[in-house]
């Protein structure tokens, strides 16, 4: 067994930081931010042999309303999900209300609950200590997260409790499998499409934006494929981001999408199309990642409003025609399952192999259908094709002047190549590459030519071996 140990506690008194301590990463956001963490993160950490699951989770004071008692719904989750709860409080604020209530909570729950007292950094630790005896939990254990003091020694002792923990998998916490970005502006239904596409309410969904702060991974299994999925925060306009956290917030979104093989891209159809949603496309296409689009928010809507957003859709969307659309509601999950069969179909064309003489028939019937232009009365020939990556696929042609190949010419080898290769949610990227010209001239100006045999019949041709030597 796997001990799950959950980070519990009011808001601000260090558990990200802990977190990224055990797990030896900077996965959680750390900030002086009260109710930065709002959806439970897990990581996986290891002391010796021994392997353990941590559990970050957001603040619980007690008063919770709105948004923070759905945060506190996902804390409860993860204390009774829990193997051990490292329970923390902050050295300098003392004990408080919301401490007491938390605390007579998990002595009503029956977990193994460690006391951790954090910020005790230029603090007489003994005298602090003393105060946390009234929460009933036993011995305070005294901690320094920010500055990684007392970690090793808190885990250590912790794991002592679990002599049977088993090697984890590698792949159970980081994911395998197809890893699927859910990405889009704040409020579009981002996270009530996770957890519908979950079947539980695994992360927190809130009629705010702004909700997600963190991009959370969450490895899954449908009808027998791996995904994990990506639930990422909202990406607003840069003119409307002043707070630095958000700047952050914004930072680990971009990240996840480099990370993710396909992305959703999910749309508001009461918005249509605008220029937030075309700056990220923009994004997500420099980046190289396969693209399905969600149009969301589509239930309760007029047939003249659905109409009026498929003409925006097709009229400014219609470099993406490669990518398969679809209408859906997040909410009562109309249409949520096929975005499944897009995925895959996206992520089957992103990663397929090619033979090096399968791309060059290809290339080669191209062109003998349309040929490339002349160009100073010389005709641009394309000798040869191969495949030069994948996700996305990126398709090498070598030949002679490639690099004056027009632009016009570039659509049709790739829409050529994308209906013929069937290839649909993914974008295609080609390299030319020019054969070096052994007659151009060199910095000294005067071309390099080639030596070839010596003439029959000359002095040089008739000499023998040594003697060309000692000429």
């Amino acid at each position: 067994m796997t001990p799950v140990i959950a980070l519990v506690g009011r808001p601000n008194v260090g558990k990200s930081t802990l977190f990224n301590c055990l797990t030896r990463t900077r996965d959680a956001l750390v900030a002086d931010w009260p109710g930065l963490t709002r959806d439970r993160k897990y990581g996986e950490g290891k002391v010796g042999d021994i392997p353990y699951i941590v559990v970050d989770t957001g603040g619980v004071s007690g008063y919770e309303e709105g948004l923070d008692l759905e945060m506190a719904e996902q804390s409860y989750a993860a204390i009774q999900e829990a193997d051990l709860v490292f329970f923390m409080v902050d050295a300098r604020d003392g004990v408080t209300a919301s401490d007491l209530m938390l605390a007579k909570h998990l002595r009503t729950a029956g977990k193994k609950t460690q006391l951790v007292v954090n910020k005790v950094d230029g603090l007489n630790e003994d005298t602090v200590l003393l105060d946390f005896f009234e929460l009933g939990l036993g011995e305070p254990f005294p901690l320094a997260a920010s500055h990684n003091r007392g970690v090793t020694t808190l885990i250590t002792e912790a794991l002592e409790w679990f002599p049977d923990a088993e090697p984890i998998d590698p792949d159970a916490l980081q994911g395998s499998g197809i890893r699927l970005a859910i990405v889009g502006r704040p409020n579009v239904g981002k996270s009530t499409l996770v957890n519908r596409m979950l079947g539980e309410e695994r992360v927190v969904v809130f009629d705010q934006p702004g909700t997600t702060m963190d991009s959370i991974f969450i490895p899954f299994e449908r009808e027998g494929v791996d995904y994990t999925l990506i639930d990422t925060a909202g990406v607003r306009r840069r003119k409307n981001i002043t707070e630095a956290v958000e700047k952050f917030s914004i930072i680990k979104t971009l990240q996840a999408i480099q990370q993710a093989n396909v992305v959703v891209m999910v749309l508001d159809a009461r918005d249509s199309v605008v220029e937030q949603d075309l700056h990220m496309l923009h994004f997500v296409l420099q980046a190289g990642r396969s693209v399905v689009l969600a149009v969301n928010k589509w239930d309760n809507m007029t047939l003249d409003d659905r109409e009026q957003v498929k003409k925006d859709l097709d009229r400014r969307m219609s470099f993406m025609d490669w990518a398969d659309l679809h209408f859906i509601s997040a909410k009562h999950g109309t249409n949520v399952g096929h975005l499944f069969a897009s995925v895959q179909k996206a992520y089957e064309s992103a990663t397929k192999q090619w033979s090096t003489n399968h791309l060059t028939e290809l290339m080669n019937g191209l062109v003998q259908e349309h040929q490339p232009p002349l160009v100073n009365g010389r005709r641009i020939k394309l000798r040869y094709a191969h495949l030069g990556g994948r996700n996305p696929p990126v398709i090498v042609i070598h030949g002679n002047q490639v690099e004056k190949l027009p632009s016009s010419y570039h659509r049709y080898l790739e829409n050529s190549f994308r209906q013929i290769l069937d290839l649909r949610g993914t974008p295609i990227r080609f390299e030319f590459r020019s054969g070096e010209n052994p007659y151009a001239p060199t910095t000294t100006g005067k071309p390099q030519k080639k030596r070839g045999p010596a003439p029959r019949g000359s002095a040089k041709a008739k000499a023998g071996p040594r003697e060309r030597k000692k000429r």
